[in-house]
């Protein structure tokens, strides 16, 4: 029963990292997996605005995740132990890297949330949430001596509710948080796996 409870909760953790709303009959019948799964989640809804502000950095990085994430569901439903194990320090790595979010965009020694770090130094893009954020008025005023079809704009934003890098900074929090629990679980089921993998060779 607490192998099914940790296995189940592993099940449920790496669905919260990959998808949004899900039907319970939709690919499990097993009601203990699917009761909490009605959630709006993280990976593909962090993949998706990184893409709207070309940061080319978290877009790799979130590509990762959903990949380990998915060898992680899979090492649990098929009872695979190494690649849980795999799932567990690839969370200990989600964690470090979203604390560095949280420190670039709070600014936290000597980082910028100006610079193209994000970006490569590809492009100037920011977050998409710099323009697009809660209650922000985006205007555009044409380039003084600028003219033609391609003519650059000067784009300001002003009456956010929420300044952007806060958005940034829960986005990440979240992602802590979920990979934390994850990180625990996936360390309680490895070790009920082996000890029924011990108990097995023993008879």
């Amino acid at each position: 029963m607490g192998c099914c409870t940790g296995r189940c909760t592993l099940i449920f953790i790496c669905t919260l990292q990959l998808m949004g709303k899900l039907r319970p009959d939709s690919v499990f019948q097993d009601p203990t997996i699917w009761n909490s799964v009605n959630f709006v989640l993280a990976a593909l809804e962090r993949q998706v605005f990184d893409f709207l502000g070309y940061q080319w950095a978290p877009i790799l990085a979130n590509f990762l995740h959903i990949i380990i994430v998915i060898l992680g569901l899979f090492g649990t439903i098929q009872y695979r132990p190494r690649y849980i194990v795999v799932y567990a320090v690839w969370t200990a790595i989600w964690v470090t890297w979203n604390i560095f979010i949280i420190c670039f965009y709070l600014e936290v020694g000597g980082l910028s949330k100006n610079s193209e770090l994000l970006t490569f130094n590809i492009s100037q893009h920011q977050s998409w949430w710099s323009e697009n954020g809660p209650g922000c008025v985006r205007k555009e005023a044409p380039a003084a001596g600028i003219a033609g079809l391609d003519s650059q704009s000067y784009v300001s934003v002003i009456g956010c509710t929420l300044e952007y890098r806060y958005i940034e900074v829960m986005h990440s929090s979240f992602q802590i948080l979920v990979a934390l629990v994850g990180f625990v679980y996936a360390c309680y089921v490895v070790s009920v796996f082996t000890e029924e993998e011990d108990s097995c060779l023993h008879k």
